[in-house]
């Protein structure tokens, strides 16, 4: 169990880098508001990631897609008045980032504006540029690999990425691009966990997986998945952490980042491949 007290100076780019270095799990969720961020914070949550997930589980729609910069930029500001620990991550939304000016300008709003530390965009060797330029303005970067929600429909689905060695190399590949562009950080979503542990060695920046198996440097996942107030079907590569448990949704919290932090979460059964 998990029993180290909860930060009490913040979490920055060159912690999670020497979290990295001594082989101590990164805990990671998802957050929308002040209530959910300041309990995030007291259960000793590393990093906190405003999600374009919000789409889905807050607004109701089908897909991230729809989700805005304004909403994000919203939604970053109440996080941020409920926690000061954590390091905090803010999506750039679909279509924020299809240009370099768009991706500068956006991803100061939400830092000015949303108060967020870091941006998380989705792509490989095609945002790397995007990322030098990020990177060269003083924005730290967390990259998004394997599954890419906001290409849902381009994809045809929420599948599984990277299975053959082919498509395994050309992650691998972007994944090391994106490093070499100034990545601080990057998410690993829905892929095998081998290839979830070979891109943890390769790489010197800090993995964050959420289907991408054990040996991760740390994991996120959907607070309402793992809290099992998700509508719909709750992902492969989630836990239901409520299950069990007496302390309610703080209980709930702490659960998890003892889970991440022993190398209990996630387990075998949560793999996708």
């Amino acid at each position: 169990m998990y029993t180290e007290q909860p930060r009490s100076r913040p979490v920055t780019v060159s912690t999670l880098r020497q979290m990295k270095a001594n082989g101590e799990k990164i805990a990671m969720l998802t957050a929308y508001d002040a209530s959910f961020a300041a309990m995030m914070e007291s259960a000793g949550v590393d990093t906190v990631l405003v999600g374009d997930s919000l789409g889905m589980v807050a607004q109701g729609h089908d897909a991230t897609v729809p989700v805005s910069v304004d909403d994000i930029v919203y939604h970053t500001q109440m996080v941020r008045r409920g926690c000061r620990i954590p390091l905090l991550i803010a999506d750039m939304p679909f279509m924020s980032y299809a240009t370099v000016d768009m991706a500068l300008r956006n991803a100061a709003r939400l830092m000015q504006e949303g108060g967020a530390q870091m941006v998380k965009l989705e792509g490989g060797l095609n945002v790397a540029e995007t990322v030098r330029l990020l990177a060269a303005n003083g924005v730290p970067v967390c990259a998004h690999l394997g599954l890419q929600p906001q290409l849902v429909h381009k994809l045809g689905g929420y599948k599984v990425q990277g299975r053959e060695e082919a498509a395994a190399r050309r992650m691998l590949d972007d994944a090391l691009a994106l490093q070499d562009a100034g990545a601080d950080m990057v998410v690993l979503e829905c892929i095998p966990a081998e290839l979830g542990a070979r891109l943890t060695t390769e790489l010197d920046i800090p993995t964050i997986g959420i289907g991408a198996g054990v040996d991760c440097d740390g994991q996120v996942l959907v607070c309402y998945d793992m809290l099992d107030i998700t509508l719909g079907k709750r992902p492969k590569f989630s836990r239901n952490f409520m299950d069990g448990q007496s302390g309610g949704i703080a209980g709930a919290l702490r659960a998890y980042v003892s889970a991440v932090k022993a190398r209990e979460f996630p387990a075998p059964e949560h793999n996708v491949a």
